[in-house]
């Protein structure tokens, strides 16, 4: 803690008589000998202290990015811990790269064209060409051969039916005379239809063998199915599509048309019956 100690004297000043001010380069042009120094009649004050000063220390902030930065870096930084001052402030050796100055005349550096040729739709300002675009032959990406089906983008390559084997059916567990359908099956967890599959609807194929009587229902179902299954004693039951809209003028023509048919089908049975 700081001690102060303070002793006021409050002493008549010293009558003592000044000696005469000479000045002789200076520019006064009075008289010198009436000039008397002025008496102070404000007491002195006498300030005696004894403090404990501390040391002050300054905060140095240091940057050890010059010793952990690469070769190419380090030589234009200085080695080993960097104080950070105002003038030694700026971005990471190669972090700012100078842009490129097109068309500005031949000192620029990129020629007299800038790179973009003497006439043509591409030395022109504006937005060019489309990509892949050859100058109107066919382009490359439709001189290329495509895949077929999901593989090359096409709507047929696309599953159309949930498929389930016989032998998927017969380690389910269904017993003698239960229904095997879409519900069924996704019940049971030996199908899980998700996204657009569940819109789909089910199809049996042939692989593996069935020992139970089932009632059997589905949209679609392979040869060998049919046949393993029929065989096995199962009842079979198509379920019927979805219809495809079409236009009314279009299903009339539709109707007229099978209605024809179903005349000559009718004419074309009775003739070898009359014979």
């Amino acid at each position: 803690m700081a001690v102060a100690l303070v002793s006021i004297s409050t002493a008549p000043p010293s009558s003592r008589p000044n000696p005469l001010v000479h000045c002789p380069s200076s520019a006064f042009k009075g008289n010198v000998e009436t000039l008397k120094a002025s008496p102070c009649h404000i007491s002195s004050l006498k300030l005696h202290s004894k403090t404990c000063f501390r040391e002050r220390r300054q905060l140095v902030v240091l940057s050890k990015a010059a010793s952990s930065s690469s070769p190419s870096s380090s030589a234009l930084a200085p080695q080993g811990n960097v104080r950070f001052r105002l003038d030694n402030l700026g971005p990471q050796p190669g972090a700012k790269k100078k842009p490129k100055r097109k068309g500005r005349g031949i000192a620029a550096g990129q020629g007299n064209s800038c790179g973009f040729g003497m006439r043509g739709q591409k030395s022109r300002s504006g937005p060019g060409v489309k990509r892949g675009f050859e100058g109107g032959q066919m382009p490359l990406y439709r001189r290329i051969p495509k895949l077929r089906g999901i593989a090359g983008g096409m709507h047929a390559g696309l599953p159309k039916y949930v498929p389930v084997n016989l032998k998927d059916i017969e380690a389910a567990g269904f017993k003698e005379g239960e229904e095997v359908s879409l519900e069924t099956l996704t019940k049971k967890g030996l199908i899980n239809p998700s996204g657009r599959e569940r819109k789909l609807p089910l199809k049996i194929l042939g692989t593996g063998e069935l020992s139970v009587k089932l009632n059997v229902k589905a949209r679609s179902f392979s040869s060998s199915a049919k046949e393993k299954l029929e065989a096995a004693g199962c009842s079979l039951t198509v379920l019927p599509g979805r219809k495809k809209w079409v236009k009314p003028s279009v299903a009339k023509n539709l109707a007229r048309a099978e209605e024809y048919f179903a005349k000559k089908r009718a004419a074309a049975a009775e003739e070898p019956a009359s014979a």
